[in-house]
């Protein structure tokens, strides 16, 4: 023998009726600290962002330059 039983009701009234915890404001509050996160993280990876922290080791393009060149020679040499 088979019973089938629909029930239909909001997913709200199902979690009331087997005692479960609403757990919607914390929900919203993690989902609020993520956006904040991933914008940040958006913000930290402009280009120009990216650029000065790629270049914050050198103090001008002539460094840059004479390093890049060193490397160079370094590589023939071995």
């Amino acid at each position: 023998m088979r019973v089938t039983i629909n029930i239909d009701c909001t997913p709200e009234e199902a979690r009331t009726f087997f005692g479960l915890p609403d757990v919607q404001p914390l929900q919203e509050r993690l989902l609020k600290e993520m956006e904040q996160r991933i914008g940040a993280t958006l913000q930290a990876m402009s280009p120009e962002a990216m650029m000065q922290m790629w270049m914050s080791g050198f103090r001008n393009l002539e460094e840059i330059r004479e390093r890049f060149l060193s490397e160079l020679s370094r590589g023939r040499g071995s």
